[in-house]
């Protein structure tokens, strides 16, 4: 899948702030189609990085969230500001 159709945007809200800062983890809404591995190969392939795990969730709009885990080797926040968050 093109990872420009899996990632649809960022989530910029207190609690995804909170992730990226003290847990090193992105949220993004993501295609509903996309599946874990899908997830995982996009934010590989856009920005160059490791991920650890990928955590999925329907919300109650009918969007898909995706919590995305880096290694300990790159920083959410440097992540971030590469796409305009911070």
């Amino acid at each position: 899948m093109d990872p420009n159709k899996v990632l649809l945007y960022p989530m910029m809200g207190e609690k995804a702030t909170m992730l990226r800062e003290m847990e090193n983890k992105l949220t993004f809404i993501v295609s509903k189609e996309s599946t874990k591995k899908d997830i995982k190969g996009a934010i590989e392939s856009l920005y160059n990085v490791e991920i650890v795990s990928v955590n999925t969730m329907n919300t109650m709009d009918g969007k898909k969230k995706a919590h995305i885990k880096l290694s300990e080797k790159f920083s959410a926040e440097e992540v971030a500001s590469q796409f305009g968050v911070m």
